[in-house]
């Protein structure tokens, strides 16, 4: 669902939204609600990234705010960052991971516009993960690719999808 009327993204940005909500050429959109499961696992994968940030030398954000375009606010499930911590509270510089769950009202086709918007930024790593059937997809250029495990380069992190499943 959205809002009738179209607005600026300054109205946006000083707006407050329960729950939050992406913002889109004008238009507001509401996200789906994650139920249990979703959250259960959107919690999974934060901790696994957020146990390992030192490690990694990473920070890691759920639910955090990333102007994908100067029209377009995206939220990820999970947001991951290298190297130092960001400076502003919305973030405007390359996530190097996006993780989406999807949630019981979610489709797999209605997913690649949202993560379509993170690949066009230059995210290099996007995920979709799916509660309900234990299975995971990365996000390319190309389209979804069914994948074992969460897997990046430079720096080199390995998620074993059991791990996130369990």
């Amino acid at each position: 669902m959205q809002t009738e009327d179209l607005i600026t993204a300054r109205e946006y940005l000083s707006a407050s939204y329960r729950p939050d909500r992406d913002y889109v050429d004008g238009v507001v959109l509401e996200r789906n609600f994650g139920e249990r499961d979703h959250a259960e696992l959107q919690g999974a994968v934060f901790a696994y990234f957020y146990n390992r940030r030192k490690e990694w030398g990473t920070h890691v954000y759920p639910e955090q705010t990333v102007q994908v375009s100067a029209t377009r606010f995206r939220i990820p499930d999970v947001c991951v960052v290298v190297g130092d911590e960001p400076d502003k509270q919305i973030f405007t510089h390359l996530p190097f991971i996006c993780v989406e769950v999807l949630s019981p009202e979610d489709r797999l086709s209605a997913m690649e516009k949202r993560v379509g918007d993170f690949l066009a930024m230059g995210v290099p790593n996007v995920f979709i993960l799916d509660p309900r059937t234990h299975k995971a997809w990365r996000a390319t250029a190309q389209g979804l690719l069914t994948i074992s495990e969460l897997r990046t380069e430079n720096p080199e992190m390995l998620v074993p999808l059991e791990a996130l499943f369990e």
